[in-house]
């Protein structure tokens, strides 16, 4: 069953053109690479970011979690605000295509 993460945070104010590009640049190569990774979708607004992603199983997320999250939180460390806050949840229904 496909799985989610939804992650929520704050850009600070005046970065949000250096988090796109971050997030361009750097962090969806390092997703590209996860085994597992299918699809990324961030939302932005005056009042938070919301980074959902979409993983074949249950499995390669908490990998992923384990492994590599840690660098792109330190990656994003400069334009963000705080921790953000990550749930999880299995994907019932989707038109995303794998």
């Amino acid at each position: 069953m496909q799985f989610a993460r939804n992650v929520h945070f704050h850009v600070k104010s005046g970065k949000e053109k250096e988090f796109t590009t971050l997030l361009e640049n750097e962090v969806l190569p390092m997703l590209r690479k996860q085994i597992g990774f299918q699809n990324e979708l961030t939302f932005v607004n005056p009042d938070e970011t919301v980074a959902l992603s979409i993983w074949d199983d249950r499995k390669s997320a908490e990998a992923y979690n384990a492994s590599t999250y840690p660098q792109i939180l330190a990656k994003l460390n400069p334009v963000i605000v705080g921790t953000p806050t990550v749930k999880t949840y299995d994907v019932t229904v989707t038109t995303l295509r794998a």
